[in-house]
């Protein structure tokens, strides 16, 4: 079954990079008693992900806590050490918390999950963004194709608050 609005987020935990090295956070402890957007990409350093998706959300980082969202967020099935290695190369470390993935649990647990195996990837995550309060989804857009990089664009969640 695949997440929806009005639904509660699953009880998952991610491995986010800290000063002091990786570390793991839930869903609770991130997304509990916020505003919050999540959006998913299927992989740091892909060419839509680094050049179409995640731009919009480090330039409109500001645009949505100035709408009241107190955290944004990025997720992949990717390591830590990549998801930290993509922060700090696009400049999105201090705009956007970067959450690993790595086994895909929580895509698999939302069912957004994308067997790219084909193209070498293996699994991973379908592209969407999504509105949370209180870990409950208010809004979901879910890309058809995962080269694009339209329905679930910063711009467009950002329309909706």
């Amino acid at each position: 079954m695949t997440i929806a609005p009005g639904t509660h987020l699953p009880h998952a935990k991610f491995k986010i990079m800290t000063a002091s090295g990786p570390a793991d956070v839930s869903t609770d402890e991130l997304f509990g008693g916020k505003k919050a957007v999540l959006f998913a990409v299927p992989g740091a350093f892909t060419p839509t992900c680094s050049l179409a998706h995640l731009p919009g959300f480090i330039e409109h980082a500001d645009d949505f806590k100035a709408k009241g969202v107190d955290v944004v967020a990025c997720t992949a099935v990717n390591d830590v050490f990549v998801l930290d290695a993509w922060a700090k190369s696009t400049g999105a470390q201090d705009r956007i918390v970067f959450l690993a993935d790595g086994s895909g649990d929580f895509a698999k647990a939302t069912g957004l999950d994308l067997d790219a195996g084909a193209f070498g990837l293996g699994l991973r995550s379908k592209r969407y963004a999504m509105l949370l309060e209180d870990g409950v989804v208010k809004a979901l857009h879910v890309e058809e194709n995962p080269s694009v990089a339209e329905a679930s664009s910063a711009e467009k969640l950002l329309a909706e608050l």
